[in-house]
């Protein structure tokens, strides 16, 4: 069918729906379940029905609409108070204010495959970003072959068929842990939650690194800790309580890094002079703090901008097949490590 042929009769056919159903959908009406305006939205893509016709106008005339989908948290992943996500929300922001595009925040938190494909194929945007990637990298995988137009933010995993927008974590941790190492830290602890894909990527970056300077990797020195204030500076407090020896910290987030300065400084420990630390992302609490926290930056105005043009200037291509791409990091030094 072509879109000058293709009517709300034949969406309802293909769909084995009343026409008012078929419209009822469209319109994102309450009265009609999920999975019937699933498969009717995805109809209508497929087949070119102009059905945007029937939606509300937008306020300001909208060249078009990306939806933000946060999948169900994982780590850091799903947390909007998080300052970081707050700065990437920014960056999305302003790029597709720059396009004239409007940005639709969605409800929905997705969980695997079936829930992915609902947020996409319900969806009134014309592409959508998935803001971190969770435990669904496999499920990402399966979309590719629906032709969806979607970008993930997120790692560039092994196998992966989809489109991801994300920093260089394993050269963050490596350039954090080695500037440390170049102060003549010894003993160094990496702080934060190995499971999500960045996290467990800026950790590779930090044995490399160790590696590379001739330290031993200490078992006793990888500690885990949420990407919460509290939750860091709990894990450090007991860790300076069981007496465990060290010079320097390599955190997995700048959240992270405060926690464990709250709690060197609250027993008593000089930083920098007995103990460096250094954060990652470079949110603005981090310039303010006292001591100023050291850290790697995250470019969150590039990532917007990548990762609205990837669904923007597709040129009739599957965005979910595109090519990843990573945001370079860069060392901030401030007064948390010196040197």
């Amino acid at each position: 069918m072509s879109r000058k042929t293709t009517r709300l009769e034949d969406i309802a056919r293909l769909a084995g729906v009343s026409i008012a159903t078929a419209s009822r959908a469209l319109n994102d009406s309450p009265a009609v379940n999920d999975r019937t305006k699933q498969t009717i939205w995805k109809l209508a893509k497929e087949h070119d029905y102009p059905f945007r016709r029937h939606m509300p106008a937008g306020p300001i005339g909208a060249q078009g609409t990306i939806a933000l989908v946060v999948p169900r948290p994982q780590g850091r992943e799903g947390r909007l108070s998080d300052p970081f996500f707050l700065e990437l929300l920014a960056g999305v922001g302003e790029a597709a204010r720059e396009r004239g595009c409007d940005l639709l925040m969605s409800h929905i938190s997705p969980a695997n495959y079936d829930e992915l494909s609902g947020a996409l194929n319900t969806s009134r945007a014309d592409g959508v970003i998935f803001l971190g990637q969770s435990s669904l990298h496999s499920a990402f995988n399966r979309l590719v072959d629906a032709d969806h137009r979607f970008v993930v933010w997120g790692a560039e995993l092994p196998d992966q068929d989809y489109c991801s927008i994300g920093s260089d974590n394993i050269s963050g941790g490596r350039r954090a842990t080695l500037h440390l190492a170049r102060l003549g830290r010894k003993r160094i602890v990496f702080l934060g939650d190995l499971d999500p894909p960045e996290s467990m990527q800026r950790h590779r970056g930090y044995l490399d690194a160790l590696a590379q300077a001739g330290l031993a990797v200490e078992p006793d020195l990888i500690v885990s800790a949420h990407f919460e204030v509290e939750s860091a500076e709990a894990t450090v407090d007991a860790l300076i309580r069981r007496g465990v020896a060290f010079d320097g910290v390599v955190a997995a987030s700048d959240q992270i890094a405060l926690g464990a300065v709250r709690a060197l400084l609250h027993a008593g420990i000089d930083v920098p002079g007995q103990v460096s630390v250094i954060g990652f992302d470079n949110v603005p609490f981090s310039r303010y703090s006292r001591p100023a926290l050291s850290t790697i930056a995250q470019d969150t105005m590039k990532a917007g901008r990548l990762m609205v043009s990837k669904l923007l200037d597709h040129g009739g291509a599957d965005v979910g097949a595109g090519r990843s791409e990573r945001v370079p990091t860069e060392l901030i030094v401030r007064e948390t490590c010196g040197g």
